[in-house]
């Protein structure tokens, strides 16, 4: 069967109820191959010819050119298009001329490292000379010590993440002399991940790591890749520090794809309630895998991949039981092995399915796959499309759903569809002179080596006064002109590049001598496995017994249950003392502390396959506080009972423009959207407040530009409102919801922020600039 007449079949079943509501057909592209302005070493075009590759795209060899020219190159062309070529064979390329040169290949996620370790050990096996020439493994937090030494003496090309070279290879690059001084190529794949204050943490990292190569006489070239994002070349450049040429003309070949956005029917005549977006999206990978179409589906949450899982598993017991043990569910918490075995098992064909987190949607090759169901809209138009890409190999026909969730923002996208297709990807944005993040890895850099006026060449113009107040903080001691590191602690153990818990809990099985069965972050833990929560682990149920948070234990044992449980969550901002304030055109404005408290309260349950509470029940644990600053603006009663005039809720309104100052702030603070939070709220001041906050721990100086830039910023909010051309309000304006909703949560059950009225929002910007 063909994907059209599968979706023919489907507009006939007895389940469909006009659930289609737009199909996008994106066109078949033939192959576009190119020629090598000097031919490959016959070790290489005869280990390419054994893997069924004869000739390259015409990306791949426009990558290789230019990097044999010595220039950094950033490739920018969709999934499965052989991107890692683009590295693997200038890297092998230099080492058949120069066994002595190294490379280093950064990967987001010890996962990817891993898969891109075995196709390159996987190229080099096919060809005896090259199985004797590369010296490779992944260096990383599950590398024994023994591996680790071994790799740092004589590997040759080693894999492995930020992390670890920020915290394991660059504090003691003594050891890893050798290594560097014939550092020649760096590769950092899906920079596209690295964005907001991860990004910038890891444009510092980079920048400590060219600073040590030239310790030793070396200069590496750096290769780049990334999934389509708006600005490539700005990115890649921000985070090196170099320039870059972009390769973007996708030379791949790419099958007809079927684009369908699913909106689930509602239940009733009112209207209201609709079928449930996981019932659909289950039923909707049942019926692609029986008809043979292998196929992966990607939730928002664990316990959606998990859900999603445990449905499409029985229904296939019922239309095909051969398939029903060829599914699999794969996400974060999954021990190492469990999720090697499950990426090899669909690599290799073993598997027709598997329901996925977005821990699927980065490059780890999973094989050729027919479909993509995508539950619920994942936030970004691209994770959208990286997801999408996970189907459809070469000229192969394939399939791409987008299931809306009945939240208005999905909602918005059901009912639009040429909005989300004319969308353009959105820019990934990172600040490495960010003076907060700047100074931790000045630390940093001073404890590796002694930093010089030079350094400013790297580290920007911010480096001399940041180092002064070092200095005057006695972390550095002055010199002869260098500034020494002066303390005996380890700066870079106290730089966590992810900004998440460094706590993991272990989940155990009593019923197993309490062998651990997941594991989970500690933000995490305490909205997953509360006291009786259900917590599901590949599609089973399990009853949490007991949360040990002294010990950081979760203790489950296996129980059939009817019902899955989900996190209530509260949260709330307390203004500390205000730094600094000001009047503006009537206005308060204010910055200083807050502290900003989410706490799970209580859980529900839900019975499978609906969405009714059959149970309620209160918790008991701890909150977690982010102590941050914060920047709030306080209308003045004047403006607020102006839109009160017009018959509007000003309240409303100011709920919108918090939600577009979220979008807006990043163009005068360079960070990413999700490094900022808000919160409207009256309980502080008396009055409607809005308030926007710096998630990060002390804050790292987001907010505090909003502050010194504040008509700008509102004057901002009020173009980009008046621009839009939408009517009530839309994601592209006062639409997108900025509250941080619990990890865990299943959308399915909690619905979503309704979008705020558009022209609220806009007579209140309008009346605080004019006031």
């Amino acid at each position: 069967m063909t994907i059209t007449g599968f979706l023919q079949k489907l507009q006939h079943d007895g389940n469909y109820r006009g659930q289609i509501s737009h199909v996008e057909t994106i066109a078949a592209r033939e192959a576009e191959y190119g020629t090598l302005q000097e031919p490959l070493p016959d070790a290489i075009a005869r280990s390419l010819a054994e893997s069924g590759i004869e000739r390259l795209y015409s990306h791949q060899v426009e990558a290789i050119d230019a990097i044999r020219r010595g220039r950094n190159v950033v490739v920018v062309t969709g999934t499965a298009s052989g991107k890692t070529l683009c590295y693997n064979i200038p890297v092998i390329e230099r080492l058949l001329e120069d066994p002595t040169a190294k490379a280093l290949y950064l990967f987001p996620t010890k996962a990817l490292a891993q898969d891109q370790f075995k196709g390159l050990v996987r190229l080099a096996q096919l060809e005896p000379s090259l199985a004797e020439l590369v010296r490779t493994g992944t260096y990383d937090g599950d590398t024994t010590r023994h591996t680790r030494r071994k790799l740092r003496d004589e590997g040759n090309v080693i894999l492995s993440n930020p992390d670890m070279l920020h915290a394991g290879i660059l504090p003691y690059h003594a050891k890893w002399n050798r290594f560097l001084k014939d550092l020649k190529y760096v590769g950092v794949d899906e920079i596209h991940t690295y964005r907001g204050i991860f990004g910038s943490n890891v444009a510092n990292v980079l920048r400590r790591l060219r600073r040590a190569c030239e310790h030793y006489g070396a200069e590496p070239q750096f290769i780049c890749s990334s999934a389509t994002i708006a600005n490539p070349k700005e990115l890649a450049e921000r985070l090196v520090g170099e320039p870059f040429e972009v390769v973007d003309r996708d030379g791949s070949p790419r099958g007809t794809k079927h684009f369908v956005l699913w909106n689930p029917p509602y239940l009733d005549s009112s209207k209201m309630e609709r079928r449930s977006s996981n019932v659909e999206g289950h039923w909707l990978m049942a019926q692609l895998i029986a008809e043979g179409f292998q196929t992966i589906a990607f939730g928002r949450a664990r316990v959606v991949a998990e859900l999603i899982y445990r449905y499409a598993k029985d229904s296939l017991r019922r239309l095909k039981p051969e398939y029903a043990e060829k599914i699999r569910s794969y996400r974060g918490g999954y021990l190492p092995e469990e999720r090697r075995e499950i990426e090899r098992q669909l690599f290799s064909g073993e598997l027709m399915g598997v329901a996925s987190t977005n821990a699927l949607e980065l490059g780890i090759d999973v094989g050729s796959l027919d479909a993509a169901v995508i539950v619920g809209f994942p936030g970004t138009i691209a994770s959208v499309w990286q997801q999408a890409g996970r189907a459809g190999r070469a000229s192969d026909e394939s399939l791409a759903v987008l299931v809306g969730y009945n939240d208005p923002i999905d909602q918005y996208l059901m009912r639009n569809g040429d909005y989300f297709f004319r969308q353009t990807p959105e820019n990934a944005v990172v600040d490495p002179e960010n003076k907060y993040i700047l100074a931790k890895h000045l630390r940093c850099a001073a404890f590796e080596l002694p930093l010089t006026e030079r350094d400013e060449n790297l580290f920007g113009e911010m480096t001399e006064p940041i180092v002064n107040l070092l200095e005057e903080l006695e972390d550095l001691k002055e010199l002869d002109g260098r500034h020494y590191w002066s303390r005996a602690e380890f700066p870079a153990r106290s730089v966590n590049l992810r900004t998440v818990s460094d706590d993991t809990y272990a989940i155990v099985d009593v019923a197993r001598d309490n062998s651990v069965i997941g594991v989970v972050d500690g933000v995490s833990a305490l909205e997953l496995v509360y006291p009786e929560a259900i917590y599901l682990h590949e599609g089973e149920t399990y009853f949490v017994r007991e949360l040990d948070l002294e010990q950081k234990i979760a203790y489950v044992e296996k129980k059939e249950v009817d019902y899955y449980t989900q996190p209530v969550l509260e949260s709330a901002i307390r203004m500390g003392e205000a730094s600094e304030s000001k009047r503006w055109n009537g206005s308060d404005v204010f910055f200083g502390d807050a502290t900003v408290t989410w706490v799970t309260s209580a859980f529900k349950k839900i019975k499978f396959y609906a969405l009714d509470s059959i149970g309620w029940s209160n918790l008991d644990l701890p909150p977690f506080h982010l102590e941050t600053k914060s920047l709030w603006v306080v209308p003045s009663k004047g403006v607020m009972d102006e839109i009160r005039s017009h018959g509007r809720n000003p309240v409303e309104g100011l709920v919108g423009v918090r939600n577009v100052a979220i979008s807006v702030l990043p163009l005068f603070s360079m960070c990413d959207r999700r490094d900022i939070g808000g919160i409207v709220d009256s309980s502080n001041t008396g009055s409607p407040t809005m308030f926007l906050y710096d998630r990060f721990q002390g804050g790292l100086g987001f907010v505090e530009t909003g502050y010194r830039e504040v008509e700008e910023l509102l004057r901002g909010c009020l173009d980009l409102v008046s621009a839009c051309d939408c009517e009530d309000g839309c994601p592209s304006c006062v639409g997108l919801p900025v509250l941080r909703p619990p990890i865990q949560q299943d959308p399915d059950a909690a619905g979503g922020w309704p979008i705020p009225d558009k022209e609220s929002a806009r007579l209140l910007l309008t009346a605080m600039i004019e006031h």
